[in-house]
């Protein structure tokens, strides 16, 4: 399966669902302030199953562990299956971004090539992703971050199974549950208040996810606005919400002063390229 089958399969699939997609994007907002919307059976099954069979298993990936969360992330494509490269690329080709622009209204949006935040992960059982909004940019700080498009791989996954994908109202409090759901893709908007969260994976199974991200140098709110990527805790863990508030906080300052953070930045290379 090569790159451009792929984004013509996932384009045809997009416009075959196009018209309800929007209505359901553009009309999503009212529980808890965040649009998105889902589209199941992305690719063919036998497809699917294929990118699930040939991901990386959790040796070879980064483990992200701390009070945010727990997961592991891969973005060196160049030591796994071209697949699953293709796969993450196939979703920033031009021709997809086109039709999710129809869909969701939001125009002028760009790739990323660098997969700054985007990628592979993958959660095992007890991991998990607490509340959070997202970075507002990319790496230059010179595009808005707008849109999360993250395709489940995992079969047989149900509610219980724990590891399913959370939106959240302002104040963290009131939530939508989307099932991470085999050959299920979800788009959802980013802005200053789209709080979302991965639920602990209960299941004796792997959680596995290809995330993209789209950016635009228009602001998504209309106005200018910068934060990091900031956490909050669920509404029982009161402890780790001030914690967390002052966490978001520190981190904010600290960027503010050396724009680049503190940290290595993980982003893609690819070793093809000259």
């Amino acid at each position: 399966m090569e790159l451009n089958e792929l984004v013509q399969l996932i384009v045809q699939r997009l416009e075959k669902s196009k018209a309800e997609l929007k209505n359901f994007f553009l009309n999503s907002n009212k529980e808890v302030g965040v649009r998105y919307c889902y589209l199941d059976d992305l690719l063919p099954d036998s497809i699917a199953r294929e990118i699930y069979n040939r991901f990386p298993t959790k040796e070879k990936m980064r483990f992200m562990s701390s009070f945010r969360e727990k997961k592991y992330t891969s973005k060196k494509f160049d030591d796994f299956d071209p697949l699953l490269r293709d796969i993450t690329f196939a979703i920033q080709d031009q021709k997809v971004i086109r039709v999710v622009e129809e869909i969701t209204d939001i125009v002028h949006q760009k790739p990323d090539p660098s997969l700054y935040a985007g990628g592979l992960s993958l959660m095992e059982k007890g991991n998990y992703l607490n509340p959070h909004i997202d970075n507002s940019h990319e790496l230059t700080r010179t595009l808005y971050r707008t849109l999360n498009l993250l395709y489940y791989v995992n079969p047989d996954w149900k509610l219980d199974s724990g590891g399913n994908l959370e939106l959240w109202d302002k104040s963290v409090k009131k939530q939508v549950t989307i099932i991470s759901k085999f050959n299920r893709l979800v788009i959802m908007e980013t802005n200053p208040w789209s709080w979302h969260s991965v639920s602990p994976v209960t299941a004796d199974q792997n959680r596995i996810c290809v995330s993209n991200y789209y950016f635009s140098p228009t602001s998504p709110i209309g106005e200018e606005y910068f934060n990091v990527t900031s956490f909050s805790a669920r509404p029982e863990q009161k402890l780790r919400r001030i914690y967390s508030y002052l966490d978001k906080h520190l981190r904010n300052f600290v960027r503010i002063i050396i724009p680049r953070g503190l940290g290595k930045v993980d982003v893609y290379q690819n070793k093809n390229q000259k």
